[in-house]
C-alpha cells in the first residue's frame, strides 16, 4: 500500500496534538508583569513541546517521501510514535500545574524517549518495507543524531531529580540539534533521482 493515508492520518493526529497543547497552556494569573513572569515556565515548556512535535512531524514528512510503500509493521510503528506524541499535552499540563519540578520534567523526558524510540522503529520498519529502495537506509546511515537524542532524553530523566532545569537544558539542546537543517533524506532522494534519470 502507498504512503498517502499514513501521512494524512499522521498529519491529522499531530494537528490535534498541537491544538490540545495550546489549550493546556496555563494563563497568567492577574494582569501584571509578575503574573506574566510566573506563567513564563509554562510557556517555555509549551514552546519547547511545539518545536519537538514539529520536529517529529517534519522528519516524518521527509521520511515518508523516501518510502514507496508501507505495510502492517509500518502502520503499528507509526501508531506507537503517535501514541507517545499524544502524551505530550498531558505532561505539559502536569508541568503547568506542578511547576518545574523533578517528576513531571522526568516524565516529559520519558515521553520524548519513547517518541524517539517509536520514530526509530518507524525508520527501520520503512526501510524493511522498501527493500529495493535504499534511499532512506543510505540517508539515515549510522543515525548519530537519533542515537544521541535518545541518549540525551534518557540521561535527562534522572538528571531532572538533580535539577529540573538541567533536564530542560538537555531537551532544549536536542531540539536545537534537530533545528539545524538535516538534509540527509533530501540529498539522498536527489541522488536517487539523478541516477534514475
Amino acid at each position: 500500500m502507498g504512503t498517502g493515508r499514513l501521512e494524512a492520518f499522521t498529519d491529522g493526529v499531530i494537528a490535534i496534538i498541537i491544538t490540545i497543547m495550546v489549550l493546556e497552556l496555563k494563563l497568567p494569573e492577574g494582569h501584571d508583569v509578575p503574573g506574566l513572569l510566573a506563567a513564563a515556565p509554562s510557556f517555555l515548556i509549551y514552546a519547547l513541546s511545539f518545536v519537538n512535535v514539529g520536529l517529529f512531524w517534519n522528519n516524518h514528512h521527509h521520511m515518508l517521501h523516501a518510502a514507496r510503500q508501507v505495510n502492517g509493521t509500518v502502520l503499528w510503528a507509526n501508531l506507537f510514535l503517535l501514541f507517545w506524541l499524544s502524551l505530550v499535552p498531558f505532561v505539559i499540563r502536569w508541568i503547568g500545574e506542578a511547576g518545574i519540578s523533578p517528576l513531571p520534567i522526568a516524565a516529559y523526558g520519558f515521553v520524548l524517549t519513547l517518541s524517539g524510540a517509536g520514530y526509530r522503529w518507524l525508520e527501520l520498519a520503512i526501510i524493511a518495507a522498501n527493500p529495493r529502495n535504499r534511499v532512506l537506509a543510505r540517508a539515515i546511515g549510522a543515525d548519530w543524531k537519533g542515537w544521541l537524542s535518545l541518549a540525551g532524553y534518557a540521561a535527562a530523566m534522572p538528571l531532572a531529580f538533580v535539577g529540573p532545569w538541567i533536564a530542560i537544558a538537555i531537551y532544549l539542546a536536542i531540539a536545537i540539534l534537530w533545528l539545524i537543517p538535516d538534509r540527509r533524506i533530501e540529498a539522498a532522494l536527489g541522488r536517487d533521482e539523478d541516477s534514475a534519470g
